[in-house]
């Protein structure tokens, strides 16, 4: 189950911890609700729901590794 968290991140479950990182911070930044600048509620919606999932994704590994 926790291999659909890395899928999430884009990385394999032999990423290193910088690697976990690196991804979580260009696509937390990607993603974030703050940084998308539209009108279009769906679009700041869709952009909050794949922030969330991330946060989640990133949370759960770093218990799963201790971090």
């Amino acid at each position: 189950m926790v291999k659909n968290y890395y899928k999430t991140l884009g990385l394999s479950s032999s990423a290193t911890k910088a690697e976990i990182k690196i991804a979580y911070r260009k696509l937390a930044k990607k993603y974030h609700p703050d940084k998308l600048v539209t009108d279009d509620p769906a679009l700041k919606k869709g952009a909050q729901e794949k922030f969330q999932e991330v946060q989640k994704a990133y949370e759960i590994i770093q218990k799963e590794r201790g971090i």
